[in-house]
């Protein structure tokens, strides 16, 4: 019959605690998506409620390219991350203004889809059901994409300025996770809004 272990055999476990940046990035990425799915619940729920048009069918048109901008600078700032942990300033630079562009690209489409709807079609925040949730969910979605371009900028100065290194790997990571979350709920608003809601 085996002998049961003493205490000098038993396992000590050791608990390591997140560090802050990745746990605060995680809590804000759960508090926004519970903020987002408000929206979109709302969205859903006065989808073809509007008494008076323009319709959805009638004045949204996919915006494709916009779209694989956004998600394609989900890679490219994978990529920048990638070169920056292996010590590569000048490729962490180049693909960090990559995805800052292709990010800016997609907010400067929203802002020219938004006055072809404006001008054009006659929707506004006030028109209808329509007008108010589309802008309403639409235009945080906007908002997080200009907050985070805004990051990615700031960290863009100071890589030009000479001032980014290894210490700094670690801060550019959980910025990149802020912007994949930014990236990933796209997806949901585009298929709300310009495929199951159209």
């Amino acid at each position: 019959m085996a002998a049961a272990p003493t205490s000098t055999s038993a396992q000590t476990w050791s608990a390591t605690l997140p560090r802050r940046g990745y746990a605060g990035i995680l809590a804000l990425i759960l508090t926004e998506s519970a903020f987002f799915s408000i929206f979109v619940v709302a969205y859903i729920f006065y989808s073809g409620k509007s008494l008076s048009g323009p319709f959805p069918k009638e004045v949204l048109s996919t915006p494709v390219v916009n779209t694989i901008c956004l998600l394609s600078s989900s890679i490219t700032i994978v990529w920048a991350i990638r070169a920056f942990h292996r010590g590569s300033v000048r490729a962490f630079a180049l693909w960090w203004l990559l995805t800052f562009a292709l990010g800016l690209e997609f907010l400067v489409g929203t802002a020219l889809e938004w006055r072809r709807l404006i001008y054009h079609e006659g929707l506004t925040i006030s028109t209808n059901l329509f007008g108010t949730t589309f802008y309403s969910l639409v235009g945080l979605h906007a908002a997080h994409v200009t907050i985070g371009l805004l990051l990615i900028l700031f960290v863009m100065i100071l890589t030009v300025g000479g001032h980014m290194n290894e210490r700094h790997v670690y801060r550019t990571d959980v910025l990149s996770w802020y912007w994949h979350f930014v990236d990933a709920v796209w997806v949901v608003v585009f298929l709300t809004v310009y495929v199951i809601c159209r």
